[in-house]
């Protein structure tokens, strides 16, 4: 079974679940404000998302197990709950106001405030205090999710110990990530572990979690964890490349965002070790400036394709396609055959995807 019959088969069930959980938190709420929270927190998380995490989950557990049901389901949400708190937080750290095409979720209260006609507290701080607030709970009930649903406690406790890991590697990442906004002397090694921990370790945990629910030979696991790490960096450099690349409209991120940060994209550390001295102090000088112009940011592109970098870090990308390749071509024997199915096309899609 291919992504798109995946999905076909468990989107709209994962966004119905999500949804129904929110609604229901919505409904216990007291207080009027907080019934609001609830509410953005389910527009945030139902406004788009590719679900790819949950898909993993779900695709994991039904990999392991003879009789496929549903009851994955609901555990599987967990996974795209942390994967969203980390964004609410990181769209924080990057000033970003937008995200797939609609307001960021501290920005969404931004406008709530200009609504309201709050007068507290200025807007900015206003919605960065909700955003920061939004991450902590949505992380929060993903782990709820995990400790009451249809599984064993054992299988639960399983499962809490692999979304702890991921939540701390994943942190860890991050917190490597902006302190290497500081350093042009970012090698590409140092630049995978932190991809690894960032975006590789949900991703990994996310099929941990579906195959310990189905209780899979452990023996198997490594293979699976190898798999999904390599799927996993192979994710963040196609989406360094499409930060500077991509499409806005397919995306719904500006081309401009990582250039002004100055975040290590493999796009920034390959050029600057692949340009002469002169061009290297130039790309050096253009990023990482907030207020730069249009033609600046054309400049840095132009600077990019002119080292080569984009073709190398497709090339990168290929290498730990390779490798994810033969992970699971040894885990094969081992799964049913439509999950295989998955695993492989998931593989094709996130090398040369578009959004």
């Amino acid at each position: 079974m291919k992504i798109p019959e995946y999905i076909d088969l468990y989107k709209s069930k994962i966004n119905e679940t999500i949804r129904k959980f929110f609604q229901s938190l919505r409904n216990k709420a007291k207080n009027p404000f907080l019934k609001d929270f609830y509410d953005e927190i389910n527009r945030y998380l139902l406004s788009g998302g590719k679900r790819l995490r949950p898909l993993i989950c779900i695709a994991a557990y039904n990999a392991f197990k003879s009789e496929q049901n549903d009851k994955i389901i609901f555990p599987s949400i967990a996974v795209e709950l942390l994967h969203n708190a980390s964004l609410i937080h990181d769209d924080i750290i990057d000033r970003d106001d937008f995200r797939r095409n609609n307001p960021s979720f501290h920005y969404r209260f931004n406008l709530y405030y200009e609504k309201n006609e709050l007068e507290i507290m200025d807007k900015e701080h206003f919605g960065n205090s909700m955003g920061i607030l939004g991450g902590d709970k949505v992380y929060f009930c993903g782990l709820s999710v995990l400790l009451d649903n249809n599984f064993r406690k054992e299988k639960n406790f399983d499962a809490i110990k692999y979304y702890k890991l991921a939540f701390q590697e994943l942190c860890d990442g991050v917190i490597i990530e902006t302190e290497m906004i500081n350093r042009d002397d970012i090698s590409m090694e140092e630049y995978i572990q932190m991809i690894s921990l960032k975006t590789g370790a949900l991703i990994e945990k996310s099929a941990l979690i579906g195959a310990s629910y189905a209780e899979a030979n452990e023996k198997y696991l490594p293979l699976l964890s190898a798999y999904s790490k390599n799927l996993g960096i192979i994710f963040q450099i196609t989406d360094d490349i499409l930060g500077s690349f991509g499409d806005e409209k397919i995306t719904g991120k500006p081309t401009d965002g990582d250039i002004r940060e100055g975040k290590k994209t493999c796009l920034l550390i390959d050029s600057l070790k692949r340009l002469d001295k002169k061009d290297a102090q130039r790309l050096k000088k253009l990023v990482g400036n907030p207020y730069i112009t249009q033609k600046a940011v054309e400049e840095v592109k132009n600077l990019f394709l002119k080292s080569d970098s984009v073709q190398s870090c497709k090339n990168l990308a290929n290498k730990y396609y390779s490798m994810a390749e033969e992970h699971l071509n040894d885990l094969k024997p081992h799964i049913n055959r439509s999950e295989f199915e998955f695993f492989q096309s998931l593989l094709n899609f996130v090398l040369r995807r578009k959004y």
